[in-house]
């Protein structure tokens, strides 16, 4: 063999020496880091908890008990997620004290905002919007308003899971400005103030 040949023969094996490293670099799998956890999406859920007219205790003899269902989209941009949500609830009667007697709380569907920073898997988030409120007469009352528009303001948790659930707590405090009602002392016209305290579930998808 001539020592050109031979110099060629050299360094074609380097050459394979110095590559197979490299090409079994290439074909190991490369390692990521797993995904941050994302709010963003659209999702469903039901809740439940107690509506009651007097602060600061939720289960005092004029409460209801409340359940419902809500659903939502989410937007998530860095650490903020932004959101809206519809929801409609029953609330059990939670009697409100008027001129004359009282009226009940029995049914509300809300629309609202919704503003949170994320902490990974934990969002903190504050909401407001605009809800309507059915209310029935009660004792001593002869006839109320029936639906009534009032405004909403609340803060909550939530808690993500695998699998797209998650859940949260939520306080809710709706103000009904001129809910009008009758009673043997005539007609009045009365802001009402509630409170809704609740627990949720929901599912991401």
């Amino acid at each position: 063999m001539s020592p050109q040949a031979k110099i060629v023969l050299t360094a074609g094996a380097l050459a394979v020496c110095l590559l197979r490293p490299a090409m079994a670099a290439d074909l190991s799998p490369a390692y990521n880091d797993p995904p941050a956890f994302q709010w963003s999406g659209a999702y469903v859920g039901v809740h439940g908890g107690t509506a009651f007219t007097g602060m600061p205790n939720p289960f005092a003899g004029r409460n209801g008990f409340s359940g419902g269902v809500q659903a939502g989209y989410n937007q998530q941009m860095g650490p903020a997620v932004l959101g809206a949500e519809i929801e409609g609830s029953y609330l059990g009667g939670a009697e409100h004290n008027v001129q004359g007697g009282k009226i009940k709380e029995k049914w509300r569907g809300a629309a609202k905002a919704k503003a949170g920073v994320s902490f990974d898997q934990t969002l903190l988030f504050g909401t407001g919007g605009v809800a309507m409120t059915r209310f029935d007469k009660g004792d001593g009352v002869s006839s109320s308003d029936g639906w009534k528009v009032g405004y909403l303001v609340g803060a909550g948790i939530e808690q993500g899971f695998a699998g797209g659930l998650s859940a949260k707590v939520e306080y809710d405090y709706v103000r009904t400005p001129d809910v009008e009602t009758t009673s043997a002392l005539g007609r009045s016209k009365e802001t009402i103030g509630s409170h809704e305290l609740k627990a949720g579930i929901n599912y991401r998808f």
